[in-house]
């Protein structure tokens, strides 16, 4: 998977069913769409959406690593990433070549237990090249793997495995979980990634034959959502991919649930956690089975909110933790209920389970009220909107329901399912598949506390890979594949050329400015039913005292947590009444108050939001627990290397002098001293109407907006408030290596950097358009293509100017193989200084097309229309900045990019800082030729 997307995709494997629901007095809300078969076996499915000059295009092969056989896994995985380096008439780099120039969201990629598929959002005048590709992909791709292609790949799948399981804490749980929940022989024993030795040992006639079963027209499903003609676009799709032969009849995966017949209890002592970490696993229902339904409502209300009993006896109570989560993890042909708490500093996880025994226990006195069950039910009605708010949202849901379900029309089925459920249903799945049922059980302690672990555990068999220098496969991926091209009834090395251009819209937005200072932003769209808002009030981190770091996180943490006249627990149960989030948080800059709710549910959300503001209930109770909480963040931090960087980065960034140097979140020291007084001093100086923006997009109009701020606009009390600039006078004279050291890191986390530029220079969308090919344009950037793609150093590398109303850093960020550390710095830097004198006419084209055309899709969803407000409202842009934008890339030569190169990418002058293993990588690091590394944390030092 492309790490941009990991998120939504594992929300979309794992949450399917929180995300489809519908309130009882709703009306049914349906996705209307067309379904055809080609002759090959090909399912293909359109729908219609207007909304958005865009096109999104899914293909879904039903090929996950449940078809792998032992010993040879990891292979979906592994094709996942080969289909998008070439086929035969794509050329090499494939898709992502072809990405850049169409402006399309970038081609991106997801496995899991049971499928995989191939997505991107596109302007809509590229549907005919999207569809040419991706029949490229599925029926001329083969040929192109070569041995070199192959050793390639293999080293950035074990990049990834590093980067996301191997480098971080917990990393291995999942993995021991399944090859103790299921049987050896069952599909699900072994990871979606598949294992280091495993896919060393992959042969090119292994990936061969894996394609040859699997990559066929009758194991596939094309969706296309958006704005398109049908008639035309079922032309294109028959001309494309109606010639690609049928594969072998595909044999139907029988459903395969298991039956502990023991508890199993396991350890490990994880060489990167700081916190004990307890997961109880029990065998669960296959997805859409009938219980899954109750046993989603049983997760939400176990786990989720003040009245959760999980919540109650090992938060509140105990105070062993400050979070519980219960989740179903439901595939294909069988599933697993999840409960996992990470507890805090020291704390024995035999008190945890007996913790979690004593809620069972009270749970089972008490079951679940109606009232809650309709709470939950109006959260899942919000959230199936939400999903469906995109094109490509439209289409992975479609295909989900075609695989798994057998007809995209199983999305009314599903609702109803979930309407049905009762209170007594979830009192009933957790008698059958939880009370006193048998589980696997895994304790993941640090390193030397397995005084910490469950009683009776056993250690857990997790394999530890041991980097070893200069010990990798070495290819030459420039080499080009020779074979002999794919017969084809038309010339299919020519691409389509674009249909006609978009006529692209920008949002309409509306302007108010309160009597009280409060200044509000809006864009009305009707596209579904829901409304996003977001009250930014300015100063954050940059109000707080240096020694008292951290207030402005903990008073935003406190703001939701009951009112003057609501306890935590009834403003929570307020908002989840009404299907709504509303979620408060601090940044370095601001303290923001956001929310999600339904139009019909809007006022009474703002009614909800005003109270925050207006009536701080300042409760003891939820000011220790923030608190808890919060030293507990920072300990964790601590052992996450990617967490290390970015604190580490900062203070190398600012200097001792900037209060932007700081964690936001505070230090031990700093969070310890911080009182109750302290909120309230903060709140009593700087929270007013005049330093805040309240932007909103949504099915609201701007007099109903209106009205419902009125009251806050006469009650909230007006004051002055002066935000200071912070101090950036951080000036890098020459450049250094700096160096943390995490003894035995099998990767080493890289950040390169300097103070740059603010979000309101003149220069900072020139340079937007500088770093494009550099190392913002993902697959299209020269980092990734040469680090990635050249040599396998890393699974992802980018470079990006982050300012805002201050100015922020410029800064190269990547994870690479411990071994190759010396060698990705260099080139790296290598890159940075040529960059400008290498650039190119074809640089300029590529960069020019991506960001021109990029801006059909620029704001389709709420969010991105939302963040549009936020820039307007914080930097001074014009509404129509998008097209100025547009105009400066246009009217961008090369010699524009060469003068902001040269004043903006000199990396003699730059801070260098690797997180990794000190032992085998620090020493090396002096032949860049900045002098001997600067270590930041001797102690660390074997």
């Amino acid at each position: 998977m492309k790490p941009t997307q990991l998120l939504m995709c594992f929300m979309v494997l794992i949450c399917t069913y929180s995300s489809q629901a519908q309130n009882q007095k709703s009306k049914e809300f349906k996705v209307e769409f067309e379904k055809f078969t080609l002759e090959n076996g090909l399912q293909v499915i359109l729908h219609i959406d207007r909304s958005d000059p865009v096109v999104a295009v899914a293909l879904t092969s039903h090929v996950g690593s449940a078809r792998e056989k032992a010993g040879r896994t990891g292979f979906a995985h592994l094709f996942e990433h080969l289909l998008f380096l070439e086929s035969e008439n794509l050329g090499k780099g494939g898709l992502d070549k072809m990405s850049a120039r169409i402006g399309g969201a970038g081609a991106n990629g997801s496995t899991s237990r049971d499928r995989t598929n191939y997505y991107q959002t596109v302007p809509k005048d590229a549907l005919e090249k999207m569809i040419w590709a991706e029949a490229d992909k599925l029926g001329y791709f083969i040929n192109t793997v070569t041995e070199p292609v192959l050793a390639k790949e293999k080293q950035v799948v074990k990049n990834e495995k590093r980067q996301s399981y191997d480098n971080r804490p917990y990393g291995h749980n999942f993995s021991v979980i399944s090859k103790n929940l299921y049987p050896a022989t069952h599909p699900y024993s072994w990871d979606v990634i598949g294992s280091l030795e495993d896919l060393q040992n992959a042969t090119l006639e292994d990936v061969k034959s894996f394609y040859n079963r699997w990559y066929v027209p009758n194991n596939v499903t094309l969706t296309i959502a958006g704005d398109f003609d049908v008639k035309q676009t079922k032309a294109w799709v028959e001309k494309y991919f109606g010639e690609i032969k049928r594969g072998e009849v595909i044999p139907k995966m029988e459903k395969q649930s298991v039956i502990l017949t023991e508890t199993k209890k396991l350890y490990y002592e994880d060489n990167f956690a700081k916190l004990p970490q307890l997961t109880l696993t029990w065998p669960s229902v296959y997805e859409y089975h009938p219980d899954s339904y109750a046993l989603e409502v049983l997760a939400s209300y176990l786990s989720k909110g003040k009245k959760a009993p999980l919540y109650k006896t090992l938060v509140e109570d105990k105070k062993l933790t400050d979070a519980t989560e219960v989740f179903q993890y439901n595939s294909e042909i069988a599933g697993q209920y999840m409960l996992s708490v990470t507890a805090f500093e020291k704390t024995n996880l035999n008190e945890v389970i007996n913790g979690v025994d004593e809620a069972f226990k009270n749970f089972e006195t008490e079951g679940i009220s109606q009232q809650d069950l309709n709470r939950i039910k109006a959260g899942q009605e919000t959230a199936f909107y939400t999903n469906l708010s995109s094109v490509l949202g439209k289409g992975f849901q479609l295909a989900q329901y075609e695989i798994f379900a057998g007809t995209p029309d199983y999305i009314n089925q599903d609702v109803k399912n979930i309407l049905a459920v009762t209170t007594e249903d979830v009192m009933r799945v957790y008698q059958k598949y939880i009370k006193g049922k048998h589980f696997v059980a895994t304790s993941f302690v640090p390193k030397g506390e397995a005084n910490l672990i469950l009683e009776g555990s056993t250690l857990a068999a997790v394999v530890e890979e041991k980097i070893v220098e200069g010990k990798e496969d070495s290819f030459d991926a420039s080499i080009a594949a020779t074979y002999e091209k794919t017969p084809s009834k038309f010339d299919r090395s020519i691409e389509p050329t674009y249909g006609e251009s978009p006529d692209v819209k920008l949002p309409s937005v509306w302007k108010s400015k309160l009597s009280s200072g409060l200044n509000v932003l809006g864009i009305e769209n009707h596209e579904v039913p829901l409304v996003q808002f977001q009250m930014q009030i300015k100063g954050g981190m940059l109000l707080e005292e240096a020694n008292k770091i951290g207030v402005s996180n903990m008073l935003a943490e406190l703001m939701t947590k009951g009112t003057k006249n609501k306890t935590p627990q009834q403003l929570e149960n307020a908002i989840e009444s009404l299907g709504a989030t509303i979620r408060a948080y601090a940044s370095d800059e601001s303290i923001f108050i956001s929310g999600n709710t339904l139009a019909k549910n809007y006022n009474a959300t703002m009614a909800l939001v005003q109270e925050i503001i207006l009536q701080p209930r300042w409760d003891a109770k939820e000011f220790d627990l923030i608190k808890q909480s919060t030293l507990s963040q920072i300990t964790q931090q601590k052992a996450d290397p990617n967490s290390i960087a970015r604190n580490e980065f900062k203070k190398l960034l600012y200097g001792n002098e900037s209060i932007l140097a700081n964690n936001r979140i505070g230090t031990e020291i700093s969070v310890n001293s911080i009182t109750m007084n302290d909120l309230k001093n903060y709140y009593a100086k700087n929270i007013a109407p005049s330093a805040t923006n309240f932007q909103i997009v949504g099915a609201i109009a701007k007099t109903e907006v209106t009205n419902s701020l009125a009251t806050l606009n006469k009650n909230w009390a007006a004051k002055k408030v002066r935000v200071p600039k912070p101090i950036v006078t951080n000036t890098i004279a020459s450049s250094k290596i700096y160096f943390y050291d995490v003894p035995g890191a099998k990767q080493s986390v890289i950040r390169i950097g300097y103070p740059a530029l603010a979000a309101t220079d003149a220069d900072f969308y020139p340079v937007q358009i500088m770093n494009y090919r550099l190392g913002g344009g993902s697959f299209a950037s020269q980092l990734t293509q040469q680090l990635r793609e050249g040599k396998g150093y890393t699974y992802g590398i980018n470079s990006s100017f982050n300012g805002s109303a201050n100015k922020g850093p410029f800064i190269v960020s990547s994870g690479v193989r411990s071994n190759v550390t010396l060698e990705s710095v260099s080139l790296i830097k290598e890159i940075v200084s040529q960059y400008g004198k290498n650039f190119t006419e074809n640089d300029l084209e590529v960069t020019k097309g991506y960001l021109i055309k990029s801006n059909a899709r620029a704001f389709e969803t709420l969010s991105s229309k939302l963040e549009m407000l936020y820039d307007i409202s914080n930097y001074n842009y014009a509404d129509d900045y998008a097209k100025q934008h547009e105009n400066i890339a246009k009217n961008s030569t090369i010699g524009d990019i060469k003068k902001l190169s040269e004043k903006y990418l000199n990396a003699d002058k730059m801070i260098y800082l690797v997180v990794g293993d000190a032992e085998t990588q620090l020493k090396k690091l002096e032949q860049i030729g900045f002098g001997e590394p600067i270590l930041l944390n001797k102690p660390a030092v074997k």
